[in-house]
């Protein structure tokens, strides 16, 4: 069966890769990537988290393309895309399979937005989100069968590990700028006095006070972060607890386990799928200043059970959340579709 790829992070088909289209397994699908037409841009440095009118028509052009393209179905990567894909099929009147993989809004609408999003999104037959708690959440948001909603965890493809620990100046690394709950961290490395790096965004870190032990630096870019978080000893996601958040902290937890580095992260935010504490990672409670300053000492000065933590991290991210662990899950939903499209 053909399907076509719609990934807002592919761009220029020569340098951007395939996405998962190579760790498809057999023959049995065909795929045609459809580019996005312009680069997006970094979610970190933008104003704002909403998607305005200028990008909402480069996704709409895009799943017009992905829908036009197509000889059988379309799979596509974020919200945006999943939704415009779905205002085309209305448009074209034309009833396709469509899986809406790393479906994850970060907090639901209500309103004017929850309508549209309903209306959009109302034929897109599988939504694959990366926690569990997800499919409860947006089944009722979206007035949808709980059973079109697959959990399968976010993935990561293998990282090169080209830096080690630093243990001469060791520090902590926080990276990451969703839901982050930095105002916790900052007291808590304040009072052991731990050297700090927090690679974030502005809008994370505005109105909050760096500790005379952390630093910020602005504008890095992701080779940047990737040093960091192989060279720090400890790399911490604090999150802030919503019951409005969906999920939050998965790709900087993902990419350090694949990196085999400690972990540690707030138990909220469906972290929980990722994170076995004490075997592959350590989970606090969120917003506990006491909790965090306890895992962040156990980890300081404790090297074997960092070693410990971090190897267990690699081998369970790789058996997991590799690429080609969501290669197979993907085979798995493609196949289920076309098989249901024989039997109807």
């Amino acid at each position: 069966m053909h399907w076509t790829v719609a990934a807002p992070f592919i761009h220029n088909l020569e340098t951007d890769g395939e996405w998962l289209v190579p760790h498809i397994l057999g023959d049995r699908h065909q795929f045609s990537i459809i580019p996005r037409a312009k680069p997006l841009a970094n979610w970190h440095n933008r104003s704002s988290s909403a998607t305005d009118y200028q990008e909402w028509l480069v996704y709409l052009q895009q799943g017009k393309n992905a829908v036009k393209e197509t000889d059988g179905g379309v799979v596509t990567v974020f919200p945006q895309l999943a939704s415009a894909v779905g205002i085309q099929q209305r448009a074209s009147r034309r009833r396709i399979p469509v899986v809406a993989w790393l479906f994850n809004v970060g907090t639901c609408p209500s309103g004017m937005r929850r309508w549209l999003a309903q209306a959009s999104l109302q034929d897109i037959d599988r939504f694959v989100v990366h926690t569990r708690r997800e499919c409860d959440i947006y089944s009722q948001w979206l007035g949808l069968p709980q059973e079109r909603f697959e959990f399968l965890p976010y993935q990561v493809s293998d990282i090169p590990i080209t830096y080690s620990e630093n243990t001469t100046q060791p520090f902590v690394a926080a990276i990451g700028s969703a839901h982050r709950d930095f105002s916790t961290l900052f007291t808590a490395i304040a009072k052991l006095n731990f050297s700090t790096v927090v690679a974030s965004g502005p809008r994370a870190l505005a109105g909050l006070e760096l500790p005379a032990c952390a630093q910020a630096p602005l504008g890095i870019v992701k080779a940047d972060c990737l040093r960091l978080a192989q060279e720090a000893c400890i790399n911490v996601v604090p999150l802030l607890f919503d019951e409005r958040v969906t999920a939050a902290g998965q790709v900087t937890i993902v990419e350090a386990m694949r990196m085999g580095r400690a972990v540690i992260a707030s138990r909220c935010n469906g972290i929980e799928d990722y994170i076995i504490h004490g075997e592959t990672g350590l989970l606090v409670e969120p917003q506990s200043v006491e909790d965090l300053v306890q895992a962040l000492d156990l980890l300081w000065n404790d090297q074997d059970l960092r070693n410990r933590l971090g190897q267990n991290a690699m081998r369970y991210a790789a058996q997991n959340f590799s690429d080609e662990a969501a290669g197979r899950a993907l085979s798995k939903i493609l196949n289920e579709l076309e098989e249901s499209i024989h039997q109807k």
